[in-house]
């Protein structure tokens, strides 16, 4: 690598890196819709197809375990071939999945396509927090991963506006077809636009040097025995075990908890929902910011990334009781809490792989700890088609869900007390 001179105070960096996070952002918009969609279909399909409650929690499940399994192999591959190529290969197998639910008609049909949708939604995030890790210094990613990761939300957002008008007007069919195809559009404009900093010839001089600031990363390749050797690993790994699955809750399960409890339906599923993911929306983003302004003002990624994700934990612990809110809006104001604490410890969580680890080995341990935290969403996805088939509540999901997140930041503390850069080759 050619030595590049730090930008002098006066010189003007640059700001096309977050033109890749806005391309990110929109690609979460399209996962997000492609994922969600299911979920304000669940009463549809369930009446059409017969299924209960265990059923759809199987579809859940069959989702969680493809998306598990991909997700360690696509961390792998982003550290392979680069976040350009992997992130567009894992875009087209996602819409073309989606797009393949509409001919589905029965259980497996489902099955085969969620499964599909998941293989190439697992290449996601670890597509994401790769191109983040070349693209911008540690002070800077757990807000740039704030800023995409909130495109979760958007398309969150985007579903329940959509997909309802277009049920009632085509039929079920049309909503996986209409959003697929229309989703299509960002797969050209990604690969024309992504290059690695060096490669891209828009970039400035001085925005160059401010990406690579950071002391340059060992060129040793690092596999996944060293990798699973590592307590910086299991830190990030386990963390996503315990609030992974909180997540998926929310997402497949929140139409189906503001129907049950206070009846609501496709028609009026949209304002509470939009409510709900535009508050998450505003913690990842403050989750990202709160992080990246502690360290610029002088705090260590340790204490910055901890204290943040703190705060978030202690923001979820009232979902405790989302369960007996007295009507429709005080529960969104829980959940919306609940759910914007979430994005904003994920946004922490997700930068710890960068913080640590050189950026040949990010995408892989991303692609382990995504793997654990759809173990932990597969598992806890039986328990909610068990406890909604047996007792028919919510009470004891959002027990577990509230607490969640200072388990989550017990272990990363545990396991990862100083923050520090692991090293590798020694011993």
């Amino acid at each position: 690598m050619d030595a590049i001179k730090p930008p002098a105070p006066s010189e003007k960096i640059g700001r096309y890196r977050w033109v890749i996070v806005t391309l990110l952002f929109a690609a979460m918009v399209i996962n997000y819709v492609d994922r969600q969609t299911i979920g304000l279909l669940k009463a549809n399909l369930s009446k059409e197809f017969g299924w209960d409650e265990t059923h759809y929690a199987d579809l859940v499940f069959y989702f969680q375990l493809a998306y598990a399994v991909a997700y360690l192999g696509w961390g792998k591959v982003m550290d392979k071939i680069g976040a350009r190529w992997g992130f567009g290969v894992a875009f087209l197998i996602w819409q073309v999945a989606h797009i393949a639910h509409a001919g589905a008609r029965g259980f497996t049909g489902f099955m085969v396509a969620r499964m599909g949708l998941g293989i190439g939604e697992a290449g996601g995030f670890p597509g994401g927090i790769k191109a983040v890790a070349e693209w911008f210094p540690k002070k800077e990613r757990a807000y740039a991963t704030g800023l995409f990761n909130a495109g979760t939300n958007i398309g969150a957002i985007v579903t329940p506006l959509v997909v309802p008008g277009v049920v009632l007007a085509f039929g079920w069919q049309m909503a996986f077809i209409v959003t697929g195809v229309a989703g299509l559009i960002w797969l050209p404009i990604w690969l024309l636009v992504y290059r690695r900093p060096r490669e891209q010839k828009r970039l400035s001089a001085a925005e160059l040097a401010y990406i690579e600031q950071d002391p340059a990363d060992p060129v040793e390749k690092i596999g996944w025995a060293k990798l699973l050797t590592k307590k910086e690993t299991w830190a990030f790994a386990l963390g996503k075990f315990l609030i992974d699955p909180i997540w998926w809750m929310f997402l497949f399960w929140l139409p189906d908890f503001l129907g049950k409890t206070y009846h609501l339906d496709l028609k009026t599923f949209g304002p509470p929902l939009i409510a709900i993911y535009l508050m998450s929306d505003v913690g990842s983003v403050a989750g990202g910011w709160m992080s990246s302004t502690l360290m610029k003002n002088g705090a260590s990624i340790n204490k910055a990334r901890k204290l943040t994700m703190l705060v978030c934990a202690l923001l979820a612990v009232p979902v405790m009781f989302a369960a007996n809110a007295s009507n429709v809006w005080l529960a969104v104001l829980i959940i919306g809490v609940a759910t914007a604490a979430h994005q904003g410890f994920s946004a922490n969580l997700y930068t710890l792989p960068s913080d640590v680890f050189p950026r040949g080995a990010v995408g892989s341990v991303v692609g382990i700890g995504g793997m654990l935290g759809a173990f932990g969403g597969m598992a806890f996805s039986k328990y909610i088609g068990k406890v909604l088939d047996g007792i028919g509540t919510y009470a004891p999901i959002f027990l577990v869900a509230g607490s969640a997140y200072l388990v989550a930041l017990l272990v990363v503390h545990l396991l990862s007390p100083k923050m520090e850069p692991v090293e590798f080759g020694k011993g």
